[in-house]
Parts: structure tokens; sequence; C-alpha cells
């Protein structure tokens, strides 16, 4: 499993956001010269994170994007989600087990579908439970991962 920078940039551009919350709102060029991101890729980015209402948008020439909720509400699992979709590591683990519209004819029976299931839970469990508030505090630095 590798996240995309899709994944990667939506949490970096929100930190960014986070950092100036309550100041008003932030320009994409801004978040972009900040954070050495692409200002046409975050603008991609901000649809689904506004319709996931994670962020809010402001039109104009002294618009931009705040977020919508505080730092401590918003978690790095809801925005990898808002831009990946539902994090799983085999596709039969989209659907439920006994659900008819299965992509594994035998998921309901698998042996290792467990595995996998208690895998994501892990995931999400840690993903969800790390608050862009979290990233603001400590010794992490101050710009987010672009490669």
């Amino acid at each position: 499993m590798k996240l995309s920078t899709k994944g990667r940039y939506s949490v970096t551009a929100l930190y960014e956001l986070a950092r100036h919350y309550g100041k008003g709102v932030v320009p994409l060029k801004i978040i972009a010269k900040t954070q050495g991101l692409s200002e046409n890729y975050l603008e991609q980015l901000m649809a689904p994170l506004r319709r996931a209402g994670l962020v809010e948008s402001v039109r104009g020439a002294q618009g931009g994007y705040t977020l919508a909720l505080p730092p401590e509400q918003v978690t790095i699992g809801q925005i990898i989600t808002a831009v990946e979709g539902p994090i799983a590591l085999v596709d039969c683990l989209l659907t439920s087990a006994e659900a008819d519209d299965q992509s594994c004819v035998r998921a309901a029976d698998c042996v290792t579908r467990q595995i996998w299931e208690e895998v994501c839970d892990s995931i999400n469990a840690v993903l969800n439970n790390i608050a862009l508030s979290d990233l603001m505090h400590g010794d992490r630095a101050h710009v987010g991962c672009n490669q």
C-alpha cells in the first residue's frame, strides 16, 4: 500500500490552514509557496476536501481557504479518506463479507480477509487519532512532504 500525492499533499495543505486557523482565509498561492507545492494541483485537491466539509472557500481577490472545523477536530484519516476514498489493502474490504456485490466470490469464506481487515482497522485507528492540531505541536518541521 502506498499513499498517493493526493493524500500527502492534502494533509500538508490542511496543516498549513491549521497554522492559520482563526486568522482568516489563506490563498492557495501562500500554501503552495510555503509548502513547496503546485498551486494548480492544490486547487484540484480542495474540491473533495470542501465536499467533505473539511475546508471552506471564499472567492474573489481576497479569497482563499480556511478549515471548516477547529484543527483538533480534523483528523488525518478524514483528510485522506476525503481525497483517496476508504483505506483498504484489498478490494474485498470495500464491501461487507455478506454483501451480494462482492469483488471476490470467496470473501465470505476467505481465510486471509480477517488479517487484511485487522491491518486496515489498525491503520484507520492511527490516522483517525491524529488531528491537525497534533501536527502543530512538538518538534516537527513546518513543511510537509512533497516528494
